[in-house]
């Protein structure tokens, strides 16, 4: 390689390389100066763990950190609240074309220059830290929308956080009531099925075998007893017709007619005779009853046979005969009504297992009903302690770390990075254009190069030799068009910006990508 030749070529294009190099130091000076100065200001917030701990008392509000973050973010860069920010903070007051910017613009314009950033929470225990920046040309106004947009945030969180507890609340306690009101339906409806078969219930069926075989009993003694008093009065009949009398009739035939003072005679007669056999006849209340027994025998009429039933009353036959008839009667009715009780003790004893059927649905029903209730009260209590909890921001909460500040100096632009970049643009553009006319150039500069061209060896070269005419001319030629690259491409571009369109668009865009691909 022919390090020489290519050291003079290279000094021979050194005054182009200069010259764009120029040319490109000028041109970053000019964007770095044009473009405006943008202030940052930036609040920092963590997000805190419940104060009260879970195994004590837990909040209902189950949203991660960084979902709740997410969402948080999500609904403040919302359009509606971008507007009323813009709007109440005057942050497009003192923009020339703030007049004719519309909505969207300024929704778009907000959404790029407000960052919220979250950083850590990934990992047990590693605390969430939030940043939020903002970029505007008035320091003064950075640090008043951050200020706002943190307390935005702060509002946000508790207002998400409190509703989401209250409507947890809300839920259960409907739940609650809901419950309640199927409890009583279904309690009422139990009562009414028990109402209406009080008698074929499951519960006295056992009662009621026993009653049943107790009647059934009953029933079997009230037949012997029938029986009995139909062959007492069969006997009875068959004595009287054939003597005309009977057993009873022979020992009351006496006593069967007797008035009273008689009826009270034969008793003083018969005391008296009961006492004569254990007493002396002086006793005195022998003597009582002797005097008294005088006085009536001395008081009674005489009289004839009685008892016969002559005399229109009934014969002691036709009064037993009547007392036995009533006393069958009686045992029929018994029975009858025995008999009624226990077809009714059948159906009811029928009934019961159909009825024991629905009962228990209706019960099971009722259980299930009672362990949802019961199940939804523990959850109202959670719920209402979980309100308490953020009502009193005991939950988790996002605190501010560190507030926003006015900034004294201006974030961007880089203006040194910017000029140095246009330098290297230009240097860039330098080497390009020396390896380009290299490259397009054929001529003979070389003995080498003759060789090539021509296919033979040299034996002596002679160098061109240029007049003092020519490098004198080719020095005017390059002064300028230095001058014309120095002074006419930043006149151009001031007459495109003033007249045509303006530039500082175009000078952002490229900033914004020279310092994106520097980061990179």
């Amino acid at each position: 390689m022919d390090l020489k030749f290519y050291l003079g070529l290279f000094l021979r294009r050194l005054p182009w390389l200069i010259v764009f190099a120029a040319v490109g130091a000028v041109l970053g000076v000019a964007v770095a100066l044009s473009q405006q100065a943008i202030y940052s200001a930036r609040s920092t917030l963590i997000v805190e763990s419940e104060q009260i701990p879970g195994d004590l008392a837990e909040s209902t509000v189950q949203t991660g950190e960084i979902e709740a973050l997410q969402i948080i973010q999500q609904r403040i860069l919302s359009r509606s609240v971008l507007l009323e920010l813009a709007n109440r903070l005057e942050i497009y007051a003192n923009v020339e074309d703030a007049d004719t910017m519309s909505a969207d613009a300024k929704v778009d314009d907000l959404r790029q220059r407000i960052s919220i950033r979250t950083q850590g929470g990934g990992r047990q225990g590693e605390a969430t830290i939030v940043t939020v920046s903002f970029d505007a040309a008035s320091p003064a106004l950075t640090a008043q929308v951050v200020n706002e947009i943190v307390t935005l945030i702060l509002q946000e969180n508790v207002r998400m956080r409190t509703s989401v507890a209250t409507q947890t609340l809300d839920f259960f306690t409907q739940e609650v009531e809901r419950l309640e009101q199927q409890l009583s339906a279904v309690s009422a409806r139990i009562l009414e099925f028990q109402e209406n078969n009080l008698q074929s219930l499951p519960d006295s069926l056992e009662f009621r075998r026993t009653q049943q075989a107790a009647m059934q009993e009953r029933l079997l003694q009230l037949e012997r007893e029938e029986n009995s008093l139909r062959e007492r009065r069969r006997q009875l009949v068959t004595l009287f017709e054939e003597t005309g009398e009977t057993e009873f009739t022979r020992q009351q035939q006496a006593n069967a007619n007797l008035s009273p003072q008689q009826s009270r005679l034969v008793e003083l007669q018969n005391e008296y005779a009961q006492l004569s056999g254990v007493l002396s006849d002086t006793n005195p209340r022998l003597t009582v009853l002797r005097n008294r027994i005088s006085a009536i025998e001395a008081s009674l009429p005489e009289s004839g046979d009685q008892g016969d039933g002559s005399n229109g009353q009934p014969s002691l036959f036709d009064v037993q005969l009547a007392d036995i008839d009533t006393q069958i009667d009686y045992i029929e009715e018994q029975s009858t009504a025995i008999e009624q009780q226990m077809e009714e003790l059948s159906q009811t004893i029928q009934a019961t297992p159909s009825n024991a059927v629905t009962l228990g649905s209706l019960e099971r029903e009722y259980q299930n009903l009672q362990a949802q209730y019961n199940e939804a009260v523990s959850n109202r209590a959670r719920a209402d302690m979980g309100n308490t909890i953020e009502t009193l921001s005991k939950g988790r909460r996002i605190t501010v770390v560190e507030q926003a500040v006015r900034p004294t100096s201006p974030s961007s632009p880089n203006r040194p990075l910017i000029a140095t970049a246009g330098l290297g643009v230009g240097l860039m553009a330098g080497i390009g254009l020396i390896l380009l006319l290299e490259i397009l150039n054929a001529a003979i500069r070389r003995p080498q190069d003759l060789q090539n061209a021509l296919g033979i060896d040299t034996i002596a070269t002679i160098p061109y030799i240029q007049t003092r005419e020519e490098v004198r001319n080719r020095r005017v030629r390059l002064a300028g068009l230095a001058i014309v690259l120095l002074v006419g491409c930043p006149a151009a571009l001031w007459y495109v910006d003033q007249n045509i369109a303006p530039l500082q668009p175009v000078f952002e865009s490229i900033s914004e990508r020279v310092e994106n691909a520097l980061n990179l």
